[in-house]
């Protein structure tokens, strides 16, 4: 675990999953069962997903960060941000931003060249603290459903 501040952080490991299962059904709601995300994540996993948490000061695990290493011809060796979300007893107390440092600091270390990630239109409180932590809108997202 590495302290960034007043921020306790650590990367979780497979056994330790279940303990993100609260935030991050404040960002992916249509999880509702914790055995359910522990079985999607051990598939990402399997795919190079790593989560890392943020403790508040009891313990509780209040804010997350979920990324992949990938390469792409667009964007070379990056980390992505799959999932970013903190419990919102504990939003604009620094957890979600001590998690974006420590996914720089991962990306560094890793010698990738950026990190992207992706947030829907209307989370607008996310957009500032991306902007805010350098990262640009060079582009739109377009999906598709099948």
């Amino acid at each position: 675990m590495t302290t960034s501040t007043t921020h306790a952080i650590a990367e979780l490991d497979a056994g330790e999953t279940a303990q993100a299962f609260e935030v991050m059904r404040e960002l992916r709601p249509h999880l509702t069962d914790a055995d359910e995300f522990v079985e999607l994540v051990r598939a990402q996993r399997r795919e190079g997903y790593r989560l890392v948490v943020s403790y508040d000061e009891s313990g509780r695990v209040v804010s997350l960060a979920g990324f992949r290493h990938l390469t792409s011809l667009y964007a070379g060796s990056h980390l992505y941000i799959d999932d970013l979300s903190t419990l919102p007893s504990a939003r604009g107390k620094g957890h979600a931003g001590a998690l974006l440092r420590w996914v720089d600091d991962e990306a560094r270390r890793l010698g990738c060249v950026g990190v992207h990630l992706d947030s829907g239109t209307a989370r607008h409180d996310a957009h500032r603290l991306y902007l805010a932590s350098g990262f640009v809108i060079p582009a739109f997202h377009f999906a598709k459903s099948l």
